[in-house]
Protein backbone atom coordinates (compact mmCIF):
# COMPACT_ATOMS: atom_id res chain seq x y z
CA UNK A 1 0.00 0.00 0.00
CA UNK A 2 1.42 3.37 -1.02
CA UNK A 3 -1.48 5.58 0.05
CA UNK A 4 -4.50 5.10 2.31
CA UNK A 5 -7.26 7.70 2.62
CA UNK A 6 -9.45 7.16 5.67
CA UNK A 7 -12.80 8.95 6.21
CA UNK A 8 -11.48 12.12 4.57
CA UNK A 9 -13.71 15.18 4.79
CA UNK A 10 -13.14 18.80 3.85
CA UNK A 11 -15.61 21.52 4.85
CA UNK A 12 -15.20 25.10 3.63
CA UNK A 13 -16.53 27.93 5.77
CA UNK A 14 -17.83 31.14 4.23
CA UNK A 15 -18.50 34.08 6.54
CA UNK A 16 -19.67 36.78 4.12
CA UNK A 17 -22.48 37.74 3.82
CA UNK A 18 -23.40 35.06 6.38
CA UNK A 19 -21.77 32.03 7.97
CA UNK A 20 -22.21 29.01 5.72
CA UNK A 21 -20.48 25.61 5.61
CA UNK A 22 -19.88 24.03 2.20
CA UNK A 23 -18.89 20.38 1.89
CA UNK A 24 -15.95 19.77 -0.41
CA UNK A 25 -15.80 16.02 0.20
CA UNK A 26 -17.27 13.80 2.90
CA UNK A 27 -16.17 10.42 4.31
CA UNK A 28 -13.88 9.46 1.43
CA UNK A 29 -11.86 6.25 1.91
CA UNK A 30 -9.66 4.30 -0.49
CA UNK A 31 -6.28 2.60 -0.84
CA UNK A 32 -3.82 2.94 -3.71
CA UNK A 33 -1.17 0.33 -4.36
CA UNK A 34 2.30 1.22 -5.59
CA UNK A 35 2.38 1.48 -9.40
CA UNK A 36 -1.42 1.69 -9.66
CA UNK A 37 -3.51 4.34 -11.42
CA UNK A 38 -6.71 5.23 -9.56
CA UNK A 39 -9.20 7.39 -11.44
CA UNK A 40 -11.68 9.49 -9.48
CA UNK A 41 -15.14 9.84 -11.00
CA UNK A 42 -18.07 12.08 -10.16
CA UNK A 43 -20.19 14.97 -11.39
CA UNK A 44 -18.99 18.57 -11.33
CA UNK A 45 -18.82 19.84 -7.77
CA UNK A 46 -18.71 16.37 -6.21
CA UNK A 47 -15.30 16.95 -4.61
CA UNK A 48 -12.88 15.24 -7.01
CA UNK A 49 -10.38 18.10 -7.11
CA UNK A 50 -10.80 18.67 -3.38
CA UNK A 51 -9.63 15.11 -2.70
CA UNK A 52 -6.48 15.65 -4.78
CA UNK A 53 -5.76 18.98 -3.10
CA UNK A 54 -6.12 17.40 0.33
CA UNK A 55 -3.63 14.66 -0.64
CA UNK A 56 -1.19 17.31 -1.91
CA UNK A 57 -2.07 19.36 1.20
CA UNK A 58 -3.04 22.45 -0.76
CA UNK A 59 -6.14 22.08 1.43
CA UNK A 60 -5.90 21.10 5.08
CA UNK A 61 -8.48 18.35 5.64
CA UNK A 62 -11.23 18.99 8.18
CA UNK A 63 -11.13 15.38 9.39
CA UNK A 64 -9.79 11.97 8.42
CA UNK A 65 -6.36 10.59 7.65
CA UNK A 66 -4.15 10.44 4.55
CA UNK A 67 -1.46 7.84 5.20
CA UNK A 68 1.42 7.94 2.75
CA UNK A 69 4.20 5.34 2.76
CA UNK A 70 7.17 7.64 2.20
CA UNK A 71 10.73 6.59 1.42
CA UNK A 72 11.95 9.51 3.49
CA UNK A 73 9.88 9.21 6.65
CA UNK A 74 8.03 5.91 6.52
CA UNK A 75 4.27 6.27 7.13
CA UNK A 76 3.30 9.97 7.11
CA UNK A 77 -0.18 11.26 7.89
CA UNK A 78 -0.39 14.04 5.30
CA UNK A 79 -3.54 15.35 6.96
CA UNK A 80 -1.60 16.20 10.12
CA UNK A 81 2.11 16.36 9.18
CA UNK A 82 4.16 19.55 9.74
CA UNK A 83 4.54 21.90 6.79
CA UNK A 84 8.28 21.19 6.45
CA UNK A 85 7.54 17.49 5.99
CA UNK A 86 4.94 18.26 3.29
CA UNK A 87 7.35 20.57 1.47
CA UNK A 88 10.08 17.93 1.56
CA UNK A 89 7.71 15.31 0.14
CA UNK A 90 6.72 17.69 -2.67
CA UNK A 91 10.38 18.15 -3.52
CA UNK A 92 11.24 14.47 -3.45
CA UNK A 93 8.24 12.20 -4.00
CA UNK A 94 4.84 13.80 -4.71
CA UNK A 95 3.97 15.85 -7.78
CA UNK A 96 0.76 17.58 -8.86
CA UNK A 97 -0.65 18.69 -12.21
CA UNK A 98 -3.19 21.45 -11.68
CA UNK A 99 -5.64 22.96 -14.15
CA UNK A 100 -3.80 26.28 -14.06
CA UNK A 101 -0.21 27.33 -14.77
CA UNK A 102 1.51 29.09 -11.87
CA UNK A 103 5.15 29.84 -12.61
CA UNK A 104 7.81 32.49 -12.04
CA UNK A 105 7.27 35.25 -14.63
CA UNK A 106 9.86 35.87 -17.33
CA UNK A 107 11.48 32.46 -17.06
CA UNK A 108 11.64 30.49 -20.31
CA UNK A 109 9.72 27.28 -20.84
CA UNK A 110 12.89 25.21 -21.15
CA UNK A 111 14.39 26.63 -17.96
CA UNK A 112 11.17 26.09 -16.00
CA UNK A 113 11.08 22.40 -16.90
CA UNK A 114 14.83 21.91 -16.41
CA UNK A 115 14.71 23.67 -13.03
CA UNK A 116 11.84 21.41 -11.92
CA UNK A 117 14.28 18.51 -12.37
CA UNK A 118 17.38 20.25 -10.99
CA UNK A 119 15.59 21.30 -7.79
CA UNK A 120 14.58 17.69 -7.05
CA UNK A 121 17.25 15.39 -8.47
CA UNK A 122 21.04 15.53 -8.46
CA UNK A 123 21.73 15.66 -12.18
CA UNK A 124 24.12 17.79 -14.27
CA UNK A 125 22.55 20.88 -15.78
CA UNK A 126 23.31 19.65 -19.31
CA UNK A 127 21.35 16.46 -18.61
CA UNK A 128 18.45 18.42 -17.12
CA UNK A 129 18.25 20.62 -20.22
CA UNK A 130 18.28 17.56 -22.47
CA UNK A 131 15.53 15.81 -20.48
CA UNK A 132 13.46 19.01 -20.51
CA UNK A 133 13.76 19.25 -24.29
CA UNK A 134 12.88 15.59 -24.70
CA UNK A 135 9.74 15.77 -22.63
CA UNK A 136 8.54 19.02 -24.20
CA UNK A 137 9.03 17.49 -27.65
CA UNK A 138 7.09 14.39 -26.61
CA UNK A 139 4.23 16.60 -25.51
CA UNK A 140 4.23 18.38 -28.85
CA UNK A 141 5.54 21.77 -27.67
CA UNK A 142 7.23 23.44 -30.68
CA UNK A 143 10.95 24.09 -30.19
CA UNK A 144 10.41 27.76 -31.11
CA UNK A 145 8.53 28.10 -27.81
CA UNK A 146 11.33 26.70 -25.65
CA UNK A 147 12.84 30.15 -25.04
CA UNK A 148 9.47 31.91 -24.74
CA UNK A 149 7.58 32.73 -21.55
CA UNK A 150 4.63 30.37 -20.88
CA UNK A 151 2.47 33.30 -19.72
CA UNK A 152 2.09 34.18 -23.42
CA UNK A 153 0.95 30.68 -24.44
CA UNK A 154 -2.49 29.33 -25.21
CA UNK A 155 -4.28 27.34 -22.51
CA UNK A 156 -3.34 24.05 -24.16
CA UNK A 157 0.35 24.92 -24.44
CA UNK A 158 0.41 26.11 -20.83
CA UNK A 159 -1.07 22.80 -19.71
CA UNK A 160 1.69 20.93 -21.56
CA UNK A 161 4.26 22.96 -19.62
CA UNK A 162 2.42 22.10 -16.39
CA UNK A 163 2.61 18.41 -17.22
CA UNK A 164 6.26 18.57 -18.28
CA UNK A 165 7.28 20.23 -15.00
CA UNK A 166 5.35 17.67 -12.97
CA UNK A 167 6.67 14.52 -14.65
CA UNK A 168 10.23 15.37 -15.79
CA UNK A 169 11.64 14.31 -12.40
CA UNK A 170 9.66 11.04 -12.30
CA UNK A 171 7.81 11.45 -9.01
CA UNK A 172 6.78 8.51 -6.88
CA UNK A 173 3.17 9.73 -6.58
CA UNK A 174 1.57 11.88 -9.28
CA UNK A 175 -1.75 13.69 -8.77
CA UNK A 176 -3.52 14.75 -11.96
CA UNK A 177 -6.34 17.30 -11.93
CA UNK A 178 -7.90 17.44 -15.43
CA UNK A 179 -4.52 17.14 -17.22
CA UNK A 180 -6.06 16.92 -20.71
CA UNK A 181 -9.04 19.27 -20.31
CA UNK A 182 -7.66 22.01 -22.58
CA UNK A 183 -6.01 19.69 -25.11
CA UNK A 184 -7.14 18.37 -28.49
CA UNK A 185 -7.40 14.61 -28.95
CA UNK A 186 -3.94 14.24 -30.53
CA UNK A 187 -2.28 16.14 -27.67
CA UNK A 188 -4.35 14.25 -25.10
CA UNK A 189 -3.12 10.94 -26.52
CA UNK A 190 0.48 12.21 -26.33
CA UNK A 191 -0.07 12.92 -22.63
CA UNK A 192 -1.65 9.51 -22.13
CA UNK A 193 1.32 7.75 -23.77
CA UNK A 194 3.70 9.65 -21.49
CA UNK A 195 1.67 8.75 -18.39
CA UNK A 196 1.55 5.09 -19.40
CA UNK A 197 5.34 5.07 -19.73
CA UNK A 198 5.73 6.75 -16.35
CA UNK A 199 3.37 4.20 -14.81
CA UNK A 200 5.42 1.33 -16.24
CA UNK A 201 8.47 2.87 -14.56
CA UNK A 202 6.74 2.68 -11.18
CA UNK A 203 4.98 6.01 -10.65
CA UNK A 204 1.68 5.71 -8.78
CA UNK A 205 -1.08 8.03 -10.03
CA UNK A 206 -4.43 9.38 -8.90
CA UNK A 207 -6.28 11.31 -11.57
CA UNK A 208 -9.39 13.29 -12.42
CA UNK A 209 -10.19 13.48 -16.14
CA UNK A 210 -12.92 15.35 -17.99
CA UNK A 211 -12.82 12.60 -20.65
CA UNK A 212 -13.87 9.44 -18.83
CA UNK A 213 -13.17 7.14 -21.78
CA UNK A 214 -9.62 8.50 -22.02
CA UNK A 215 -9.09 7.92 -18.31
CA UNK A 216 -10.30 4.34 -18.58
CA UNK A 217 -7.47 3.64 -21.04
CA UNK A 218 -4.94 4.00 -18.22
CA UNK A 219 -6.82 3.61 -14.92
CA UNK A 220 -6.58 0.26 -13.10
CA UNK A 221 -9.60 1.14 -10.96
CA UNK A 222 -11.98 4.05 -10.51
CA UNK A 223 -13.49 5.51 -7.35
CA UNK A 224 -16.76 7.41 -7.63
CA UNK A 225 -17.84 10.34 -5.48
CA UNK A 226 -21.30 11.84 -5.69
CA UNK A 227 -22.29 15.17 -4.21
CA UNK A 228 -19.28 15.13 -1.90
CA UNK A 229 -20.09 11.64 -0.60
CA UNK A 230 -18.21 8.48 -1.44
CA UNK A 231 -19.88 5.93 -3.69
CA UNK A 232 -17.22 3.23 -3.92
CA UNK A 233 -14.87 1.39 -6.23
CA UNK A 234 -15.45 0.35 -9.81
CA UNK A 235 -13.22 -1.93 -11.88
Amino acid sequence: MLLRVEALSKVFKRYIPSSVEISGCIDVSFDVEEGEFLGILGPSGSGKSTILKCIYRTYLPTSGNILYNSKLYGIVNIAKAPEQVILRLRLSEISYVSQFLKVIPRVSTLNLVANALLSRRKVPEVEAIKKAKDILERLGVPSKLFDAFPSTFSGGEQQKVNIAMAVVWKPRLLLLDEPTASLDMHSANQVLDLLKELKQQGTTMIGVFHDIELMKLIADRTYKVNGGYRDGFHN
